[in-house]
């Protein structure tokens, strides 16, 4: 049994479905799953990352462990009470899902500081383990979704500087294959998209998904920051704009590892808009 936390997030959701399609037994779980979020023959149960006994009857006789980091969430996460409860229960391998922002912003407590922590009570875990670290997700573009629904327009800070984002799905069948294999044990994979993409080259693939232009309004640093603040933490924020108009040479390197761990390239931006062009419609 493998067990899949944040199972309703965008590589939650693609990892079950990923993972039960090859056949494996699977256990999806977050705090608000439901019989709907799980595919045919794959058990569903409620739990909280942020409670780590709920997680007690969940990791019961499972052998692999897929942890989500937290998100907005993780400095409220009990790492090491988390990995003690997987280890009674069962469970020999995790993999976890961390942030490109360890290694490329450890001085950040959003993106390095409590990911940084979590990786580290991961490796002293005692488990096998396999860490994740994506960058920006493709994904993060349905925050869009409703201005292109209804106006045909995307608004966004730093237009034409470009970071190498990922597809979710990409990092989900990354996910299945370290927590399937031996061989990714202890290894530390950076996950990115193939090419750079710019904010304004992502609207206009947007655009040709859907068949129609969208308009791109380039926001200034501090329209942006304004909009932001409204669903997330002001560190968070900060961090995210940093990244986003003043990346560092790291967080514009295009990481090998996808490829080589799935043995083709990794899905292109155009590619993801193409599959989720539903969204925009």
């Amino acid at each position: 049994m493998i067990v899949v936390t944040g199972a309703t997030g965008n590589v939650g959701r693609s990892l079950v479905q990923t993972l039960a399609a090859g056949g494996a037994r699977v256990t999806a779980t977050s705090r608000a799953v439901s019989a709907a979020d799980a595919p045919h023959g794959v058990r569903h149960r409620q739990a909280d990352l942020t409670d780590p006994e709920s997680l007690r009857p969940v990791f019961d006789g499972a052998e692999a462990l897929f942890l989500q980091n937290g998100g907005p969430s993780a400095h409220l996460l009990r790492p090491r009470d988390i990995l003690d409860i997987a280890k009674s229960g069962g469970i020999e391998r995790v993999v976890l899902l961390s942030s490109q922002g360890v290694a490329t912003r450890p001085e950040s407590a959003s993106h390095g500081g409590v990911a940084g922590a979590i990786e580290d009570a991961v490796r002293q875990s005692g488990l096998d383990w396999t860490i994740l670290r994506p960058g920006g997700f493709n994904s993060n573009t349905y925050a869009w979704a409703e201005s292109v629904r209804t106006r045909r327009v995307v608004a966004a800070p730093f237009a034409d500087i470009g970071l190498p984002t990922v597809d979710p799905d990409d990092i989900a069948e990354v996910a299945a294959a370290a927590l399937r294999e031996d061989r990714h044990a202890g290894q530390t994979y950076e996950l990115t998209g193939p090419a750079l993409i710019t904010p304004r080259q992502q609207a206009e693939a947007i655009g040709d998904a859907l068949g129609e232009p969208v308009r791109f309004i380039e926001q200034t640093r501090d329209e942006a920051r304004a909009q932001m603040l409204r669903f997330l933490p002001e560190p968070v924020v900060d961090t995210t704009l940093a990244i986003l108009g003043e990346p560092t040479p790291a967080e514009q390197r295009i990481s090998p590892a996808a490829e080589q761990v799935l043995g083709r390239p990794p899905r292109t931006f155009a590619d993801w808009a193409q599959g989720h062009v539903a969204a925009f419609r």
